[in-house]
Formats: structure tokens, C-alpha cells, sequence
């Protein structure tokens, strides 16, 4: 007998169709051949997929999922068993290595031959991916891979990786194991680079996670990486996103716990990039307690940050650099005490950075990152270790974080890596010479360090003695940022002065709309997207006109900050330049919601980058500050958003009402005042935060005096 297909539930039906659930109601009672549920309860019905998609088919509902989202739902309906997205993964590479032809015909093989012909493909990168000679494919698997295969051809490898691992992670995530967010990694790879002489050649990263460091490094030079990971489905995700990012390096990857089995035991590595899980009490310290790369004690068992600390140092050649991200305890914690005066000691501790809160997961810590050498034999000068504070306020007003909705800072990265750099590279380059930056960075003697704490936090050694500051310019600079607070304000009260508002009625309005997509069909507006360079794509594949435009990211458009992010970075294969109106809206969803931006002047011209929605709207038709409006409304961001881990957004289910021209206008220029307002808010805020920060530095300084009671 043949099998059944999968169930479905009605909002998952309007998720196929791109139609609200109240629209597969009405279908459900006046279709008489609508499919009649074939489980469930009376409440909640459950429908044969395979008869829903029939019944679509033939009256033109076509499904109206992005290629992305119908891998989801293949995902989700999938009812083979067994981890579906872990046996897909290695196929990802193989699809990426073809081209859209090859992949159209491959879909269109009869399900016993597309089974086949993946599982050769598959088993071709046997020695790529860990575990992938394992991997098997069924005809019962046919509607995963012709998933699989449309997205890569129309989104590409990476689309589709992220799709995979964000479901089996729902499943199997560590606790304490957190993503490394790409700017944070490529400030961790560029700390790697010498003052002089070539990037280390062989990096390793022995809890990889999803890639991201070594991706970064590999963008920097790096020609072999070597990587582990206790997770295999994280094993095989990194195996796969990194010889889709660099084809031509040198690739390594195991499954397994570094720790308690080393993969590596032998190879030494030129550098060590690392983002370890954080708080692990089972690493391994009873059975691990004579391992010989304690060379700096016994962690304890609370202290697993420093056993992968030591673990690092231990795969490094002499002269080697490792970066390692870790909890701000690990600097502090009186368990750990006696590890960190070794490593002082020893001289392998070169510095410690504190970022700000919001850097990385979980972001309402301020994370640290630790630079640990491997000693050369000559010694060296090691008698400093380098500390820098970032988790405080930003030392200008300038460079002052932005916000979003809910709050979280969106930090400035271009500055803050740049302020990094500087200071590492500066004491790399000469240690004993370093002119400390009041407030920021400070070099401080080893033994300054060795008390009864070892406290290794860089606040407690940066901001050990108030900064030496001019009285006059303090002041100065006291009246000036005053005098910008007090415009700042005024700027807000304009943009409060809304007028008045007036009730709709007796009830709410109620209007027809329409989904963005089916405005796209009727060429109300045009849909526009970059896409990522799969295989090797450089910069000739772009027009010579956008060499060295910058590119809008994702984050740029959540934070409402300007273009920041740059072709090198971003891997594109197509863009395209951004025009003023276009309405940008990030593809996926933060926590704190996401809204759309208007284009403006300044937005001209730079190209759209990855993970952005760019709906370019017919003037005469649509008004784009309407059309922002609307697409921002939380319910409708929420009823068109899907997934768990990673929330993405599905730019063709978002719905619009059907308003005449001059209507929607009057409502976009209220949308353009609240927007207005919104930025006037948070500009004055953050002024008054760095103002407030200023002036009390100035009087706990000695800087400034308090003001006269009478002219206050």
C-alpha cells in the first residue's frame, strides 16, 4: 500500500497558499470538494497534504513559499523519521557544485533515480564531510531533496545550510554553545594578523560550531583549516559552509568532544580561533586530571573556559596566537585563580579585552577576549599584559551606540574593531613601550597582577585612576554637549507636536489587502534581493560601477544606521543599487521586532546586501512611506514570519491594504512624523546618557567643579 503523506493543519495550508487562515475557513465551507479532514479533532482538523496540494493545484493556488520556506515545510512535514536535516547536509555541498541546469534536471528525475543519483553525489565527499558514507536516500526522501536542490539553485548553498541546522539544533543544541556573530568574528580573525609578514597559514578552531571564525580567517589568508566539534551536526555544517566559502583551502573537520577526544593530538597550528561553550560542569575533569596539556594546573571543574584555554595553547606552535571569546567571569572567579597566575606567570597571557554588552550571545553580558601566545623559546618581553575596556560607554559621543525598539545597542563595529586593532598592534608591537589610553587600554606590569584575586578583568586595571583630563576643555566640552542636549530636545518637542488624533469611528476600519505578492504580480511594486556568491564569485562578477560602493547589511537596517558593510565581506554575486523610496526591511526577524526603513538621500546609490527584503514600489501606485507602515505592524510582521532557532521572514505573505493614493499618502506622512520622532527619542536619549556620563566623570575626576546653586 502506498504511504500516507504528511498532515496538515489549516495554518499551515495558508502558509502553502500565501493566504490568511480566515480565507481557508471560508474554502472549508464553501468548496464542497475542499479535502475532508483526515485527522485531528473537530477543533483542530488535520488535512492529507498531499490531497491540500491537489486541490491547490487545481484552482491555481500554486504555492506562494519562498524557496527557503518550502525547504522548512518540507522539513516540518517530513514523516520518513530520523534526522532528515543532518542526512541532507553533505547533499548541500553537492548541489552548490552544480550549476542551475544540472540541478533543474536533477529534480526531474523519477524519485528512485533522484534518490540514487544523490546518494553517489553524496557519497563522492565521503572524505569532506564527516560521517557523510553513512548518509542514505529513499525514495520516501524525494520531495526533501527536489526542496533541497530549488532552494540552492534559487538561493544558494548557504540558504539552504542555515535552513538545515537551524532544525536540527531546535533538537540537539549544547547548552552554553552560541553562534559567533559575523562582525565579532572577523574582529577575532583580524587580531590573528602580525604587524609584519603573512597571516598564519594553519588555523584551528576545536569547537566550530557553525564556521564562522574560520570562515573569517580563511577571508583573511588562511590556507588549511582544521576544525572539531562535539555536535556532528555542527561538524558537518562547518565542513560543508567552509568549502563553500573557501574552495581552494585545505579542509579538516571532525565530529567529536575536543577535550576527552582530541582529533588533533598531533597537528600543531600556526593560530587558534575559539567561541567554547560557556559554564560546562561535565568537560571531562575527573578523567582529564593528568592530562599532560594542564600545563598551567588542573582547571577545576567549574573552570572549563580555562581547560579549552589550555587546550589551545596546547596546539599551537611556538610564537602562535590564539583568540578565545569567553564569559567575564572566567577573569575573576576565585576557582580559577591559580590557573590564571600560571598563565601570567608562564608568560602566555598578552591580553584581555572587554566588549560591550550586546557583542554576542547571550547579549546582556559583556563578553571578553582573551589573546593567549604559546612562549617562544628565546622568552621575549612578557612582563605586561595588555587590557582593554569597551564595556563601558564609547569614549565620544559620536561613537555612541544606536538602539532598537526593545533596547538592545547596536554597537558600532567599524570603530570598535578599529580601536582594537590599534591598541593590540601597538603592544604586540613594542609592550614595554605602550602609551596607555586613559580610560581604554593599559598595560599593566605582571606582577601588579599576582595578588590573593588575580582578577583579570580590564575594567578593574583601566579605570584604576581617574584619566588625566584639561579642566578648561572638560568644561569646554561640558557647555557644548549641554547646549547640543538642549537642541536635542527641542528637536524631540517638534516631533512630538503630532496634532490631534481622531477616533476612525464607532469601530475600527476594516479594509481589503492584498499580500506583497500578489502586488509583485500585478507590478505595484518589484521584489529585489542580492544573492551570495556560491563558488569562488569575485568582484568581476558585479558591474565595474559598484567597485567600492558600501553595501547596506541586514543589521544596518535594524539598527538605522549607514551602509557599513562592503562586497569583500558580503560574497555577492548580484545587487543591486538602492534608490530613494525603496523600502528595505531585514529578512530576519530580532527579538525586539523588525521595521522597515524608507530610502533616503544618503541611502542612494550604496548596494543592497545580503538577508535584505528591497520592495520598489510603484509611485503612482503605492506611497513608500504607507507601504513601510504597514509592513511594519507587528501582527503582520508576525503572521508572516516562520521558524524557531532563527526567525525569518517571508516577504510575500506580508499584506497591505487596498487604499486609494491620496489616502495612503495622508497615512504615510503620519507614519514619516512617528518615524521622525522615534529617531528625535533615541538621538536625545543617547545624547543625555553620554552628556550625564561626561559631566559625572568630570566631577568624580577633579575636572569640574558643581555649578553655582543660584544658576541652576
Amino acid at each position: 500500500m502506498p504511504k500516507p503523506s504528511a498532515q496538515v493543519t489549516a495554518a499551515e495550508i495558508s502558509r502553502l497558499a500565501g493566504v490568511t487562515r480566515a480565507t481557508v475557513s471560508n474554502w472549508r465551507r464553501r468548496h464542497a470538494d475542499f479535502p475532508a479532514p483526515a485527522g485531528g479533532t473537530d477543533t483542530s482538523p488535520l488535512y492529507d497534504l498531499e490531497a491540500v496540494r491537489a486541490w491547490l493545484d487545481a484552482r491555481g493556488h500554486g504555492t506562494a513559499a519562498s524557496p527557503t520556506e518550502e525547504l522548512r515545510a518540507a522539513l516540518r512535514l517530513y514523516t520518513g523519521g530520523g534526522s532528515a536535516a543532518t542526512r541532507l547536509l553533505p547533499l548541500v555541498l553537492a548541489a552548490a557544485q552544480r550549476d542551475a541546469a544540472q540541478l533543474t534536471a536533477l529534480s526531474k528525475l523519477p524519485d528512485p533515480d533522484l534518490a540514487a543519483r544523490s546518494h553517489d553525489a553524496v557519497a563522492d565527499l565521503a572524505e569532506s564531510v564527516p560521517d557523510a558514507e553513512s548518509v542514505t536516500y529513499t525514495p520516501a526522501d524525494a520531495s526533501l531533496l527536489r526542496a533541497l536542490l530549488h532552494c540552492v539553485r534559487e538561493e544558494g548553498g548557504r540558504a539552504a545550510l542555515d535552513v538545515l541546522a537551524e532544525r536540527e539544533l531546535e533538537e540537539s543544541a549544547a547548552s552554553g554553545a552560541y553562534q559567533t556573530p559575523e562582525p565579532l568574528a572577523d574582529l577575532m580573525a583580524r587580531l590573528l594578523a602580525p604587524a609584519s609578514g603573512p597571516y598564519p597559514a594553519r588555523v584551528l578552531d576545536p569547537a566550530c560550531g557553525s564556521g564562522t571564525l574560520l570562515a573569517a580567517a580563511a577571508r583573511r589568508g588562511a590556507t588549511e583549516l582544521i576544525a572539531q566539534d562535539s555536535l556532528p551536526v555542527q561538524a558537518q555544517r562547518s565542513a560543508v559552509r567552509l568549502r563553500l566559502a573557501a574552495p581552494d583551502a585545505e579542509i579538516s573537520v571532525r565530529a567529536g568532544d575536543s577535550l576527552r577526544a582530541d582529533a588533533f593530538p598531533e597537528p600543531t597550528a600556526d593560530a587558534v580561533l575559539c567561541n567554547p561553550p560557556y559554564g560546562d560542569r561535565d568537560w571531562g575533569h575527573d578523567e582529564l586530571a593528568y592530562d599532560p596539556r594542564w600545563v598551567y594546573g588542573v582547571p577545576p571543574r567549574a573552570e572549563s573556559e580555562l581547560a579549552w584555554a589550555q587546550h589551545a595553547l596546547s596546539h599551537l606552535a611556538p610564537g602562535g596566537l590564539a583568540v578565545m571569546l569567553l564569559p567575564p567571569a572566567t577573569a575573576s572567579r576565585s576557582s580559577g585563580r591559580r590557573v590564571r597566575a600560571e598563565l601570567l606567570r608562564g608568560g602566555a597571557l598578552r591580553g584581555v579585552i572587554a566588549l560591550p554588552p550586546g557583542a554576542a550571545t547571550p547579549f546582556h553580558i559583556g563578553l571578553q577576549l582573551w589573546l593567549l601566545q604559546r612562549p617562544q623559546p628565546d622568552g621575549g618581553d612578557r612582563q605586561t599584559v595588555l587590557f582593554v575596556d569597551f564595556s563601558g560607554d564609547q569614549t565620544t559621543a559620536d561613537r555612541a551606540s544606536t538602539r532598537t525598539r526593545g533596547g538592545q545597542a547596536a554597537l558600532d563595529w567599524e570603530a570598535l574593531t578599529a580601536s582594537a586593532l590599534e591598541c593590540w598592534q601597538a603592544f604586540d608591537a613594542d609592550p614595554s613601550g605602550f602609551a596607555d589610553t586613559p580610560g581604554i587600554a593599559r598595560a599593566v606590569p605582571v606582577i601588579d597582577l599576582l595578588d590573593d584575586l588575580v582578577d583579570l578583568t580590564p575594567a578593574r586595571h583601566v579605570r584604576v585612576t581617574p584619566p588625566a583630563a584639561d579642566p578648561a576643555q572638560v568644561a569646554k566640552r561640558a557647555d557644548e554637549l549641554t547646549e547640543r542636549l538642549g537642541r536635542g530636545i527641542g528637536a524631540l518637542a517638534d516631533a512630538s507636536a503630532l496634532g490631534t488624533w481622531q477616533p476612525a469611528g464607532d469601530r475600527s476600519r476594516e479594509w481589503r489587502t492584498a499580500t506583497v505578492a500578489d502586488l509583485a504580480r500585478g507590478a505595484a511594486l518589484s521584489v529585489l534581493r542580492a544573492a551570495p556568491a556560491v563558488r569562488g564569485a569575485d568582484d568581476a562578477d558585479l558591474p565595474k560601477e559598484y567597485a567600492g560602493r558600501p553595501v547596506l547589511t541586514a543589521s544596518d537596517v535594524a539598527t538605522g544606521v549607514r551602509a557599513s558593510g562592503s562586497h569583500d565581506e558580503q560574497r555577492l554575486a548580484h545587487t543591486v543599487p538602492i534608490e530613494v523610496g525603496d523600502i528595505l526591511v531585514p529578512r530576519i526577524v530580532s527579538a525586539h521586532g523588525t521595521r522597515a526603513r524608507v530610502a533616503d538621500e544618503q541611502d542612494a546609490g550604496c548596494l543592497l546586501g545580503l538577508n535584505v527584503h528591497l520592495f520598489r514600489p510603484d509611485r503612482e501606485r503605492l506611497d513608500p512611506w504607507f507601504l513601510a507602515g504597514f509592513l511594519s505592524a507587528e501582527d503582520n510582521i508576525s503572521s508572516a514570519s516562520t521558524g524557531s532557532t532563527s526567525v525569518h521572514l517571508d516577504s510575500g505573505r506580508l499584506r497591505v491594504p487596498l487604499l486609494p493614493i491620496a489616502e495612503q499618502r495622508r497615512y504615510g506622512q503620519a507614519f514619516r512624523r512617528l518615524h521622525e520622532l522615534r529617531t528625535a527619542a533615541q538621538q536625545a536619549a543617547d545624547l543625555a546618557a553620554y552628556s550625564a556620563g561626561l559631566l559625572t566623570a568630570g566631577l568624580t575626576s577633579g575636572a569640574l567643579l558643581p555649578p553655582d546653586t543660584d544658576s541652576v
